[in-house]
């Protein structure tokens, strides 16, 4: 199969022919239709990640149909339309048998553990627990955005921020999860604020529901500004890049007793961000954590999707193809399309 492939952290990756995965017993192999280009995948070439071993193959955005099925897989065949959560479960830690595959013990994710979906093919484990088949009428350019941003940001949003309407919410960052996370919130009914340092991104974020925008870049106090918009501040706020700054804007918004979401990844020299403990203790501020979504989560979001209440489609930005994923993927820190670039020519 062809593939993109570094061989070392940082250095340009390059097209590929590789040997062609066999499934698990427990897994299938799924024949990539499409593959997402996300932030997480820049963190695993710059070497941002532990699971990552060289060679690597990255890539955990995607959708396609199965090409072969393992011998204990009950619920798949060879030519279903899939995708998956890019935190895929093993069925059998303590938190697997409570329904939360999203922080297993003995997690996988394609793309990092092990090789993924910058492929014509790659391997998914625990089939029967982790897929998801996709709608008829859902295109694949489009379900490749479910299994990571759009996954992500339901669960940010309904789950773990727990937005009802009348709420604010204010999104900082409105790249592919930021802008999900924008639909979602003004989809269940919230007031959005939307903060990053693009115009073109915060136009794109009003024509998916913000009622309010904010460029940092020309801002001297974003939290402040958020808090006036608001009339007292949010009551869940969202970091959807994963930034010291952006995290510490994202609590500093919010009114009393109010909750920040940290999608966005915060890895390296990153990882351990200075937060505001005075106000978090003082306002009783909750801080939660986005890790994925589990798989048996998805049909509330795919209902939403075939009700026409989400349209994920909206969130698609460039189309690429392999090749071009390899300079595509040392830009992402430098250069941010608008909404979300996918592979779909293998």
């Amino acid at each position: 199969m062809k593939a993109v492939v570094f061989e070392s952290f940082q250095a340009p990756p390059h097209i590929q022919q590789l040997p062609t995965p066999d499934p698990e017993p427990h897994g299938v192999v799924i024949q990539i239709a499409a593959s997402g280009l996300c932030r997480s995948d820049w963190h695993a070439w710059m070497g941002h990640d532990p699971d990552v071993a060289l060679p690597h193959v990255p890539g955990h955005e995607l959708a396609g149909t199965i090409a072969a099925v393992g011998k204990d897989v009950a619920l798949w065949h060879v030519g279903d339309r899939v995708t998956v959560p890019f935190v895929g479960g093993c069925g059998a830690c303590d938190e697997c048998r409570a329904g939360q595959q999203q922080v297993c013990h003995d997690q996988f994710q394609p793309g990092f553990t092990h090789w993924g979906s910058f492929a014509e093919y790659t391997s998914i484990h625990h089939a029967d627990l982790n897929l998801v088949r996709l709608p008829d009428a859902m295109d694949f350019t489009t379900a490749a955005s479910l299994g990571c941003r759009f996954a992500t940001s339901f669960r940010a949003v309904v789950d773990q921020g727990r937005v009802s309407g009348g709420d604010w919410v204010a999104v900082h960052g409105c790249g592919g999860v930021g802008l999900s996370a924008i639909m979602i919130a003004n989809a269940v009914g919230a007031n959005v604020v939307a903060i990053d340092i693009a115009d073109d991104k915060l136009q794109h974020a009003q024509a998916l529901g913000a009622v309010a925008t904010v460029n940092a870049r020309e801002c001297a106090d974003v939290a402040a500004a958020v808090v006036e918009h608001t009339r007292g501040g949010a009551h869940v706020s969202i970091d959807a890049l994963g930034h010291p700054s952006t995290c510490f804007n994202s609590i500093m918004n919010l009114r009393r007793r109010g909750r920040h979401v940290q999608i966005g990844l915060m890895l390296g020299e990153h990882k351990r961000p200075p937060v505001p403990m005075d106000k978090i203790v003082a306002e009783e501020i909750e801080l939660l954590g986005s890790h994925g979504m589990q798989a048996h989560r998805y049909s509330a979001m795919l209902d939403m999707v075939s009700a026409g209440k989400l349209s994920p489609a909206r969130i698609v930005g460039r189309q690429i193809t392999l090749e071009d994923a390899c300079d595509a993927l040392m830009a992402m820190d430098r250069h941010a399309d608008v909404g979300a670039t996918v592979i779909t020519a293998f």
